[in-house]
């Protein structure tokens, strides 16, 4: 089992990849963890927003295989707390594995061919953050998932 995490656009800010790459390092204990960054679009200011996401999706398409099961962390999304997140990984990932990609889209969410892909949606929260939170916020979740999954100590109910 692999999971992929699939983000438009790199991560700037020290420390959040700081944060980052303190939860990719722990989670190399659970599971084979692969981060994709794809590029940011240039130019945008000719492009409207539909067609950034067209030409995002375009991107995003090519990296998602036939098997692999998509979930987009978006807005609209299922909202889970920390253990059901860790049943639904369980579920998902470690009981029947399939390979799990994870997708934060660009500033304008996703094209409607990558919804139609998806297999699922993820809401972090019924708030907004910047999309460099949101990649810290949610390798943060994953490895919290996999110690409850686990039983290990780092999760306290």
């Amino acid at each position: 089992m692999k999971i992929t995490f699939l983000t438009v656009g790199k991560t700037e800010d020290a420390y959040l990849k700081e944060g980052i790459e303190k939860y990719v390092k722990r989670l190399k204990h659970y599971t084979r963890l692969e981060i994709i960054e794809l590029p940011e679009l240039k130019n945008t200011k000719a492009l409207t927003p539909e067609q950034q996401k067209v030409k995002e999706a375009e991107m995003i398409l090519k990296k998602i295989g036939v098997t692999d099961y998509v979930i987009l962390l978006d807005e609209n999304g299922m909202e889970l707390t920390s253990k059901q997140f860790a049943g639904y990984i369980n579920k998902k990932a470690v009981s029947s594995g399939v390979n799990l990609i994870f997708i934060v889209g660009g500033p304008y969410g996703f094209d409607e061919q990558v919804y139609q892909r998806a297999n699922d949606k993820l809401s972090l929260s019924l708030m907004t953050f910047s999309h460099q939170m949101v990649r810290l916020f949610f390798t943060e979740q994953l490895y919290r998932a996999f110690t409850i999954i686990k039983g290990e100590p780092y999760h306290h109910s």
